[in-house]
């Protein structure tokens, strides 16, 4: 896997944030020139589920998550420099036993 960026350049970023979980999940979109979107977040400790309308890659830029997707029963571990993708109309749950689990997660054009 390619090293993750360290920044994006000519994009522009949403100032509102997506907060789910009572802020225990929080992210920025990040708006491109060529229309890809992506988001920038956290994640504390707790286990979350996400549905997905595209499908999606999640990169891990710092700490540790699992991961299980749906229409499975593989619980996979994920740290920085990671990444995996999930199917569009589909969802995934994702855990954090402690810190921060960082994230990039791009929405894929099907």
């Amino acid at each position: 896997m390619p090293s993750l960026p360290a920044q994006f350049a000519s994009v522009t970023v949403v100032t509102k944030a997506n907060v789910y979980f009572d802020g225990n999940v929080v992210s920025h979109t990040v708006l491109f020139a060529d229309d890809t979107k992506k988001t920038l977040g956290l994640i504390r400790p707790g286990s979350y589920h996400f549905n997905t309308g595209a499908p999606e890659r999640m990169e891990i830029v710092a700490g540790a998550c699992r991961v299980t997707l749906d229409q499975s029963t593989v619980i996979r571990d994920y740290a920085a420099g990671t990444a995996f993708d999930v199917p569009g109309n589909s969802g995934f749950t994702i855990a954090v036993s402690a810190g921060l689990c960082e994230y990039i997660c791009s929405f894929l054009k099907t």
